[in-house]
């Protein structure tokens, strides 16, 4: 049964590094003793064993010891036994590259499947999705294919902005760049706003936090989706 947890970002304004999530993670992760990190999103630039050593510090709270998945000879095999598994955010380009070249992706789908825990922050939540098109990164590297794990089945813009009142910003809004993307693709996109997340329990996809997300379908108007919907016959 899958069980997952997809986090819009890592930390909120004012808060500290995944704090706002820790209640729900206590309960995501109860059990686990042990945990997996992957970092190939970098953000920043950032060393892989700096974003673990980041990851580590936060989850020995919990009484999780992290391991890098870099750490080790085989990293698709390192997934086999995982007791859970968190892919940090990032550059989205970056990671799908990684997970690609290491043979991770494939791995983690499987472990995704055999129910094993996983949390996704940003990149790390696109990846949940049918394709990693409706990022917001810059294509710095080039991944061998959009395609990504499937764990749900639409696509995430995760930090997904509204338009400000006032604004004198002439640039492209999110929205505007997901009508381009419904101008070439059918599949839905669900904008999570900062401290929103989704909810995977086997089946059952629901949306958790405070806020609100904004749905895009092809060929239809954007809708606003409460709190608590849940989302799995989205398609």
């Amino acid at each position: 049964m899958k069980k997952l947890i997809i986090a819009s970002t890592s930390t909120l304004h004012g808060g500290s590094y995944l704090e706002y999530l820790e209640p729900v993670l206590q309960r995501h992760f109860e059990g686990c003793t042990s945990l997996i990190f992957i970092p190939y999103a970098r953000p920043g630039g950032i060393s892989h064993d700096d974003y673990t050593a980041r990851a580590a510090a936060y989850f020995a709270k919990l009484g999780i010891a992290v391991k890098g998945i870099h750490q080790f000879e085989d990293p698709a095999a390192a997934l086999t036994d995982a007791e859970a598994v968190f892919t940090g955010g990032g550059n989205t380009f970056l990671l799908v590259s990684q997970l690609y070249k290491t043979g991770v992706i494939t791995a983690l789908s499987e472990a995704i499947d055999r129910g094993v825990p996983y949390l996704g922050s940003s990149a790390g939540s696109n990846i949940c999705g049918i394709t990693m098109q409706t990022t917001n990164d810059m294509p710095i590297v080039y991944p061998p294919s959009f395609k990504t794990l499937g764990a749900i089945s639409f696509n995430l813009n995760p930090h997904y902005l509204d338009p400000q009142p006032g604004s004198t910003h002439m640039g492209e809004t999110r929205e505007t760049r997901i009508r381009e993307f419904h101008e070439f693709n059918t599949v839905p996109v669900l904008g999570l706003r900062e401290g929103s997340w989704l909810e995977v329990n086997g089946t059952s996809v629901a949306l958790r936090g405070d806020l609100q997300a904004r749905l895009f379908r092809h060929g239809m108007e954007p809708v606003e989706v409460e709190p608590g919907t849940d989302l799995s016959g989205l398609k």
